[in-house]
């Protein structure tokens, strides 16, 4: 539109120019007296209207002209944005072509390599778990027949020992009709072995828990199957332990890098003759090879053929725990029981 009013604005003032000149002949005609003023208004009036036509003419081609030039360039704008547009189409086809190339890669890496691999160890693990809760399924029934116990019984397996382990203790309890049973932890186990020591015909379990108010469940635990008169749950606060008066090795020490902690010594100084000792607490939580202190502790106090019993063998502090057991009391032999969370069996040679 700019370039249309610059082409005009001359156009007019040459137009305006001429035009006067050609309306002032007839003016000037009429002045003289050589035609008539009539005849001279005539002449200005067509000279007028001429020059209009001429000039809307010429606007309309100059318009036309400005208006093929405006055509033109919004052609060619459009054909380098419609080039653009199809450019950027053109990449992100192209990228999202190498992104499905990149997930069809994956997909066939995912179906090929990892799937199967996923789906051995999950059938693995299926497997496995089958095959233990059967096993622990069958070591319950065999202790429910065996000790005839009421219908109503404490749940093992999880935080208690399981039935695979308990089968074990029964059989050690039936075999040796042990004096005296102490049990390092309690809870559903200890009414277990009291049933097996009823069923024996002696002997007694003092079962030794660091939680005051467990101890109190426990204690009712007990009670509610009458097995006072044969399970004893005595509270032993965890305290600092040392072996000999020595302190505790390097790596060995309790939570927090402190010493280690176990039960209150003072609280079993009265036990003698222990005939089976399982070691089923305190909690790994307490702090590293947290059942290491039993042996040392208690096994000045136990008889000559005693047999002890580590409950979860299968983790690394247990296993590390009984290695120095045996590296400290040479005549200590192991013997390793198949079970869900590991069983190893001590004796003495």
């Amino acid at each position: 539109m700019r370039s249309l009013r610059s082409l005009l604005r001359p156009l007019l003032v040459i137009g305006a120019v001429a035009g006067a000149a050609v309306l002032a002949v007839p003016v000037a005609l009429g002045a003289l007296g050589l035609i008539g003023w009539v005849d001279a208004a005539a002449l200005v009036l067509l000279g007028a209207l001429g020059g209009a036509v001429f000039v809307l003419a010429l606007g309309l081609l100059l318009l036309r002209r400005t208006v093929n030039r405006l055509a033109t360039s919004v052609s060619t704008v459009m054909d380098t944005h419609s080039r653009r547009v199809a450019e950027t189409l053109g990449r992100d086809r192209l990228e999202a072509a190498r992104s499905m190339d990149g997930v069809k890669e994956r997909l066939t890496h995912l179906r090929d390599h990892s799937l199967p691999k996923l789906t051995r160890e999950v059938t693995h693990a299926i497997t496995v778990q089958g095959r233990n809760d059967y096993e622990q399924q069958v070591a319950w029934t065999e202790l429910r027949e065996h000790l005839g116990t009421p219908t109503f019984m404490p749940p093992l397996r999880g935080w208690a020992a399981s039935p695979d382990v308990m089968r074990l203790l029964v059989r050690e309890i039936d075999r040796r009709r042990p004096e005296l049973v102490v049990e390092c932890g309690s809870g559903s186990s200890s009414v277990w072995i009291g049933y097996a020591l009823r069923r024996a015909g002696g002997g007694r379990l003092v079962a030794v828990e660091h939680d005051a108010r467990y101890a109190e469940l426990s204690r009712a635990l007990v009670a509610s199957h009458g097995l006072e008169d044969v399970v004893e749950v005595r509270t032993a606060p965890l305290t600092e332990f040392t072996s000999g008066g020595e302190e505790p090795e390097d790596g060995a020490e309790g939570a927090g890098g402190g010493p280690r902690q176990w039960y209150d010594t003072s609280v079993l100084a009265d036990l003698e003759g222990i005939g089976l000792l399982f070691v089923d607490g305190p909690p790994e939580a307490t702090g590293a090879q947290a059942r290491y202190p039993a042996v040392p502790a208690l096994l000045p106090h136990c008889s000559e053929d005693v047999v002890i019993i580590l409950d979860d063998a299968s983790r690394t502090d247990e296993r590390a725990l009984g290695d120095r057991w045996l590296a400290e009391n040479p005549a200590l032999r192991r013997t390793e029981e198949a079970a869900e969370k590991g069983a190893h069996v001590f004796t003495r040679s």
